[in-house]
Formats: structure tokens, sequence, C-alpha cells
């Protein structure tokens, strides 16, 4: 059995299509079919039940797929160890986030500090995260909101308060906090359902009486702020993606406690590097000067 074979067959059992899994590894078809066929000889039971170009695990694939990739992940671990040890002020951290409105600070200090150490991020569904955390191929996660596993340590960093946002001129912009009942007529733009703070909002408004009426909805909580500002409608903006633009006022909100809650999140079977331990030192320390503020 080679490396090689367990490797095109993880791509294969994830992706369940040769084209795609073949396009992904960079090799022919014809190449990557004959690896696979090369290991279920070896192991003498197919894992596969195929139609057409279409593959999904059986049973014996399903087996295995678990003990591929816990050998994968503790090899790789190997590597990352050494890699280490050899080289500590080198070397690539996997990051991913569910929100990214923080994220820039944060990297512009890490990378102030460790100038060659990089990063690789990705923006991420809760799901997919779980998925990456589980298999272990990120070194942290910022998520909101936590996310609570056997595998998975959880360190709640910060609990953002989520604030009203209004254009300048608004009939609220001179005020400094507003009751949610008070909104109920005003039109709103926000991200889609399936957000964290989108889908606490409805929850907490509906608890009021309500549902907010929105004008906007999209995927990029960045635009909000911008759209505030643009008199296209007014927006519910976490703490921690206020600016300073001018054209924009927030308010606190009354009687109800909107936050959400930011935590790092890794795991516990990963090999933590010297890099990931500094980074996790220059989030701590971010968000403790925020709320230090």
């Amino acid at each position: 059995m080679e490396l090689l074979q367990l490797q095109y067959f993880l791509t294969v059992a994830r992706l369940e299509h040769v084209t795609d899994a073949a396009r992904s590894l960079h090799v022919t078809q014809s190449s990557l079919s004959k690896t696979i066929q090369r290991l279920e000889e070896d192991l003498g039971a197919p894992l596969f039940d195929r139609t057409g170009r279409k593959l999904r695990l059986n049973e014996f694939g399903s087996r295995f797929l678990r003990r591929a990739e816990k050998a994968l992940f503790e090899l790789e671990q190997g590597k990352q160890e050494i890699s280490d040890l050899s080289n500590p002020d080198y070397g690539t951290l996997e990051l991913a986030v569910t929100t990214a409105s923080t994220l820039p600070n944060i990297l512009r200090e890490f990378r102030k500090k460790h100038p060659d150490i990089h990063f690789h991020v990705q923006m991420l569904t809760t799901q997919e995260m779980v998925t990456l955390l589980h298999r272990g191929e990120v070194d942290f996660c910022l998520s909101s909101p936590p996310i609570q596993g056997d595998d998975i340590e959880c360190q709640v960093v910060f609990n953002a308060p989520i604030l009203v946002a209004v254009p300048k001129g608004h009939r609220l912009a001179d005020r400094s906090s507003v009751p949610l009942t008070e909104l109920k007529d005003e039109w709103f733009v926000g991200v889609k359902k399936g957000y964290r703070t989108r889908d606490l909002i409805d929850s907490v408004c509906e608890s009021a009486g309500f549902a907010p009426k929105y004008v906007y909805e999209g995927n990029e909580p960045a635009r909000v702020n911008a759209l505030v500002e643009a008199g296209i409608g007014i927006g519910f903006i976490p703490s921690t993606a206020m600016n300073s633009r001018e054209h924009i006022h927030y308010l606190r909100v009354e009687e109800h406690e909107l936050a959400l809650e930011l935590a790092l999140l890794r795991n516990r079977s990963r090999y933590i590097s010297r890099a990931a331990l500094e980074f996790r030192k220059v989030v701590v320390d971010y968000f403790e000067s925020l709320s230090n503020f």
C-alpha cells in the first residue's frame, strides 16, 4: 500500500466523482482510476459502488476512510512538527473564519510581530468549518457562534454587543439607545438568513412582536455599513464591525441582551506550532484591548 494511493482515495471519497477528483489532484482520470483499482486489489475488496463516473463509498470504503484519514493526519502532524523545530520563525498558518470583521486588524498585528510567517484564510459557513476542524485541516478558526465538540477546543475571546446603525439625519441619530419596538416600521439592510447575526436578530425581534422588513439581504456583512451610510435602510451591526464613517450613528438596543460570542477554535489532536501559539496570543490580546476600551 502506497501513500499516494491513500491520498488519491481520500480525494475521491470526499468528491465522489472521478472527473472532479482528477481535476483536483491534477492527474488524468485513467491514472486516478488505476491507482484506486490497485488499492482495492491490495485490500482485497471494492471501496466504491460505481455508476458511470460517479462513485459512492460502500461499507468497506466507509470503514477504510476513517482509518486512512487518521493515518494521513498523523503523518501531516509529524511533518509540521519537524518543520516547526527546524524553522521556528517561518511557516504557514491555516485559518478559517465565519466572521471577518476583526480579521484585518488581527492579521495586521500578527504580521508586525512575525513578518516571516504566512497565513492562508478561508471564509466558511459554520458547517464547513466544523468539517475542517474534525479533519484537523486548520490551525485555528474564529467563529460565531462557538462550536463545541469532543475533539474541538473552544475558547470564547469576546462578547460583541449588536448595535443599531442609522444614517446621519435619521430620526434616531441624536439618540444613544432605542427599544426594539420603536424599530418595527423601519426598513432594514442586512445579511441573509443562515448568518448568526441575522438569525439572532430575527428571533429577538419576533419576541418583541414584529418581523424586520428587509430592503436588502446579502452575503457580505461588510457591505451593511455602506448601505446604511447611503440611506438605503438601517441595520444591526456587531460592535466589532463598527467603523469611523462620519455619516453613521450607532445606538444601543434597550431591554434586550443582543450580543455575539466570538470563539477561537482548534482541533485538540492537531499539532500546535509555535506560529499557532503566537497567533492565539495575538488574538487574545487584541480582544482584551477591545474589552478594555
